[in-house]
């Protein structure tokens, strides 16, 4: 292989390491930001509201990007199915976080963003099935000590508490959740192997999702929480939509350069912050069998970023 031809693939893998790191570090911060204000608003309202307008910003970014030829030419602002956008802002725009967010209000934000690290396991095995991502002994390795530390996580019991009013309910929402951000993952990355930019399928995830979710709004009878947002919560809402915008931006530009198994790998990292921050904040318990996890899973992260990405179908 040519050395220049090596240095860009390295180039490549080193940038795309950095961005799913910069997104873990997001990650870390979200998640107990948005249980500050998840707490006293309704989670069908809050995601709804988030989504559509990152989608309309990440709308008009890959619109610019293809200079505004939406159907013609090799610029043209969609390059696959309408279909896929779709599914993907349904499965993980809409579904994902409408349940992630009920899930939050009922659980600690320890537990919450230890399970969500579930995710790197649910895509390797979709990225295996149907991207055929090849999947090194150390990776599974690696994921094989992650589970066993989500495991001492989940087997650490705590008692109901003001932030946590149904923590095994609130866990269950969390796992399926993340199973749901698990095939969009696959989705987004089979889609930009087929020549799509992170931002239309960033466009894809967070419009059509808001739109989703909006319609649940209706069905469910809630226009008028809708209609009575106070301005703080609107407030609320727009903090979390910037917190957002930061790690879709991230996370996506990751998955163009590296493995979708690898970036959400690194994912991993950011429970530790968010641990540390629920204690901080919230006054969470902290059984030693949640400490024990939480090493497991940063040290299966650590192993993990020493993995170069593999494809079978050049990316």
């Amino acid at each position: 292989m040519p050395e220049k031809t090596v240095s860009k693939t390295i180039n490549k893998e080193i940038l795309g390491t950095i961005f799913a790191l910069l997104a873990a570090i997001i990650s870390g911060f979200a998640i107990p930001i948005n249980k500050i204000f998840v707490v006293d608003m309704d989670p069908a309202v809050f995601t709804a509201i988030r989504a559509l307008i990152i989608g309309a910003v990440f709308l008009v970014i890959a619109a610019a990007q293809s200079k505004f030829f939406f159907s013609v030419g090799d610029r043209r602002f969609k390059k696959v199915p309408w279909s896929y956008l779709l599914a993907i802002g349904l499965i993980g725009g809409g579904l994902a976080f409408l349940l992630y967010f009920t899930g939050l209000g009922m659980t600690t934000v320890g537990r919450a963003a230890f399970l969500q690290k579930l995710l790197p396991v649910f895509v390797g095995v979709f990225a295996f099935l149907f991207l055929k991502e090849k999947m090194p002994k150390k990776y599974l390795g690696a994921l094989l000590v992650m589970i066993v530390g989500v495991f001492f996580v989940v087997s650490a019991r705590i008692e109901p508490g003001v932030f946590w009013s149904n923590p095994g309910f609130g866990d269950i929402l969390i796992i399926l959740a993340t199973l749901f951000w698990g095939i969009e993952a696959v989705l987004a990355k089979k889609a930009m192997i087929k020549g799509e930019t992170s931002f239309v399928v960033s466009f894809g995830r967070m419009f059509f999702g808001g739109v989703f979710l909006f319609g649940a709004i209706v069905l469910l009878g809630k226009i008028n929480v809708l209609m009575a947002l106070s301005m703080q919560q609107i407030t609320n809402i727009l903090i979390s939509t910037g917190i957002l915008f930061g790690y879709v931006l991230f996370f996506y530009a990751a998955i163009r350069y590296i493995n979708a198994s690898k970036a959400t790998a690194l994912l991993l990292i950011a429970p530790i912050i968010s641990l540390i921050l629920g204690i901080w904040w919230f006054s969470e318990p902290l059984p030693l069998l949640q400490i024990i996890g939480s090493v497991l899973i940063l040290v299966g992260a650590v192993v993990v970023v020493k993995i170069k990405s593999e494809f079978s179908s050049g990316v």
